[in-house]
């Protein structure tokens, strides 16, 4: 029995009509005996020997049935015993509390009921629920991303870098991209680059809609598409864009990345917000960095930091885990501005210069302690900078913000440089052998010598007695044992190319004995610069004037000087021969690309109808 005892205190509960009621009461006689009774009474109530407290009445024997007599308590049912007895004690209050309040009867409270509004069901008081927490709580951002974010299929062929008559075949991708404002969609440049077909695809839909790039900015990797389709639009949702977001707050990546045909939504924190070098472009811009991975398939896709876009998921590391990257929205801003003006761009200085972290070389330039800033070293001919900057100048501050002597400045030099539009100017502040002057520079951007990308257009060649000749780019040098001193170099003209050769000769009897000069190593890929090309004593600019100088030789022979001194004899005539058989045998359809073609006016012809005979 006082196994049943304990056990049936560990579900006592006031308010449960199921649990037994017990009344236990304490043997004066055996301070450690007691009687337990069943009561059928709504509390539990503990006598014990040491309190006086009235007996019950006889209603209340009445209704008692003995069950043991004479129970001897151990430790643990004492304990139990006391709590009961504190409950004893609180229980008059809340009886007099229940007293005060005026009792209520159940025909009462029905005919209150009906006199008031008619009554609701479950079901509408859940939609009225849902209704209300909709006014109050904004769009998560799967909700916003389902309307509005869309799956990009690309089809693109690029041309191939050491056959550029060539293209290579087609290669098929996929990435991610977002609705805004004027019927636009928001994508990645690198997802539609070189493309031949573009459709999209909306959530929850098998259809794909043809789609056209309106723009593409490469430097910052971002393109816009357009449909012209009005059955895409319907139901859509454009998306607004927001701000920076801050350090360590959360942010929402959603795009369709690989693993799956749904879309997805991954969760991350800001870690870091600083300029970095895009990938695509190799130019340097503002990023943030998220801990949220960014896997192929989610490029173009929103970063959401509450209810709006953040910025554009474009690339990520792929030897770390957890660590991608977004295109924040003051260049997705400014790259919409160039896009109504029709000419995607960012400022540039167009000047090589240099930390000043030294102590001793602040002294030299008579930099006080409190200046900081960086040294000009070399400044582009064809810049504006050119016409007020001078080498050996310090500059201090561009528009009144002070720039730094270490890579911070260099950072914050970039940053407010590149988010200016290539038609505004800055304020800069010089120090010129210790004296302190300001000048209003233009930051339109130069033509690089050495370009770094190619992108949406055939490459430049030229094929002349087996030597293929092409400007430098840097692919070229990405793709070689070239030194990449040459893409450090600056024109000196607006036109200016350099042309190499590449070390893979098309083979002849007229170029043999030429592989002691290292030109003709396929495996190596390696290159030679035309420092100068002497036909005839002309100095050539770019590989237009290449072949327009080599085209108009009439001479017996060609001779070419190349860099460190080395140099090319060619018989004119033989050369000239030799070309045709080499198109001939490898199918080249053309000994130049399309872009060194002479210009042929177009004269208009006469053609007569044709006439179809009918058969009787």
């Amino acid at each position: 029995m006082y196994r049943s005892v304990c056990t049936m205190s560990r579900f006592y509960c006031n308010s449960s009509g199921l649990v037994p009621r017990f009344l236990v009461v304490c043997n004066n006689s055996a301070p450690k005996t007691a009687t337990l009774r069943y009561v059928s009474s709504s509390n539990l109530r503990c006598f014990s020997s040491k309190t006086s407290t009235p007996a019950p009445s006889d209603t209340a024997k009445d209704k008692i049935t003995p069950v043991v007599n004479k129970f001897s308590f151990s430790s643990i049912f004492q304990g139990w015993m006391n709590g009961l007895i504190q409950q004893e004690k609180e229980q008059p209050v809340v009886n007099e509390a229940n007293n005060t309040t005026p009792s209520v009867t159940h025909q009462e409270k029905e005919e209150s009921t009906k006199n008031t509004t008619p009554p609701v069901t479950h079901q509408e008081k859940e939609e009225s629920i849902v209704d209300e927490a909709k006014k109050t709580t904004p769009p998560s951002a799967i909700d916003l991303a389902l309307n509005s974010v869309v799956k990009v299929f690309t089809v693109s062929s690029k041309p191939r870098l050491f056959q550029p008559w060539q293209i290579s075949m087609q290669n098929e991708c996929s990435g991610s991209g977002f609705l805004i404002s004027g019927k636009k969609i928001i994508t990645n440049a690198h997802v539609v680059d070189n493309h031949t077909s573009v459709k999209v695809q909306k959530h929850g839909s098998a259809t794909k809609y043809k789609a056209k790039v309106r723009m593409i900015g490469h430097e910052c990797d971002l393109a816009i598409l357009e449909v012209d389709n009005d059955e895409f639009w319907e139901g859509m949702n454009f998306l607004e864009l927001g701000d920076v977001p801050k350090l360590q707050e959360e942010v929402h990546l959603v795009g369709y990345p690989c693993g799956g045909d749904s879309i997805s939504v991954t969760k991350g924190v800001v870690s870091r917000v600083e300029l970095k070098e895009y990938s695509h472009s190799s130019t340097e811009l503002l990023t943030v960095q998220i801990d949220a991975a960014i896997n192929s398939g989610n490029s173009g896709g929103p970063v959401f930091l509450g209810n709006k876009v953040a910025g554009v998921a474009f690339e990520g590391l792929f030897w770390s885990d957890g660590i991608g990257y977004m295109i924040p929205t003051p260049v997705v801003k400014h790259f919409l501005d160039c896009v109504e003006e029709k000419h995607v761009s960012f400022g540039s200085m167009n000047i090589s210069y240099q930390m000043m972290g030294n102590a001793q070389i602040r002294d030299y330039f008579k930099m006080s302690k409190d200046m900081t800033g960086i040294l000009v070293n070399e400044i582009n001919p064809l810049s504006d900078a050119y016409n007020f900057l001078k080498k050996d100048d310090v500059i201090l501050a561009i528009d009144g913000v002070p720039i730094g002597n270490d890579s911070k400045g260099h950072r914050r030099f970039q940053a407010l440089v590149s988010m200016k539009k290539p038609s505004e100017t800055a304020l800069i502040k010089v120090l010129r052998e210790g004296k302190e002057c300001e000048f209003n520079v233009g930051l339109k951007p130069v033509k690089p010598l050495v370009p770094l990308h190619n992108f949406d257009k055939m490459r430049s060649y030229y094929i002349y007695g087996g030597f293929l000749f092409v400007p430098l780019s840097q692919p070229y040098i990405d793709g070689s044992y070239m030194c990449e001193c040459s893409s450090k170099k600056m024109p000196k003209k607006a036109s200016e190319q350099i042309v190499i050769i590449l070390r893979f000769i098309l083979e002849d009897d007229i170029n043999a004995g030429y592989a002691s000069l290292k030109i003709c190593s396929i495996n190596t890929l390696e290159m030679e610069q035309v420092k100068k090309v002497k036909v005839n004593g002309i100095e050539v600019d770019n590989l237009k004037h290449l072949s327009q100088v080599i085209e108009e030789c009439s001479t017996g022979y060609l001779r070419l000087d190349l860099e460190n001194e080395k140099v090319l004899i060619l018989n004119n005539k033989l050369a000239r021969k030799a070309n045709s058989t080499i198109l001939k045998e490898l199918k080249i359809p053309s000994a130049m690309s399309d872009d060194l073609q002479p210009r042929q006016v177009n004269r208009s012809r006469l053609v007569s109808p044709r006439h179809s005979k009918k058969n009787n």
